[in-house]
């Protein structure tokens, strides 16, 4: 949990207003996200551990039990090439 994630260079986090959203950009097209997703998401910057993620989260969502989500949502987003460690 003490590891780094990041934003594969090849993507970038986005808010698209218009779909009221975040989206997911890479050279080839788009993901649209869902807000667990982009909730997650904007909170790799690359300096915050996994821990920490999940921290900041469990202050956002107190009652919520998101810990073991959280971290299959990373492994699924590393293993989809979006994150990279």
């Amino acid at each position: 949990m003490q590891v780094v994630p990041k934003l594969s260079p090849m993507h970038r986090l986005q808010y698209e207003a218009v779909q009221a959203r975040w989206v997911l950009l890479y050279p080839e097209g788009m993901v649209r996200l869902n807000s667990a997703a982009g909730d997650v998401l904007r909170r790799i910057d690359g300096a915050r551990t996994v821990q920490a993620v999940v921290d900041d989260l469990r202050r956002a969502y107190p009652d919520a039990d998101l810990r073991d989500d959280v971290l299959q949502f990373l492994r699924e987003a590393q293993e989809r090439g979006w994150l990279v460690y």
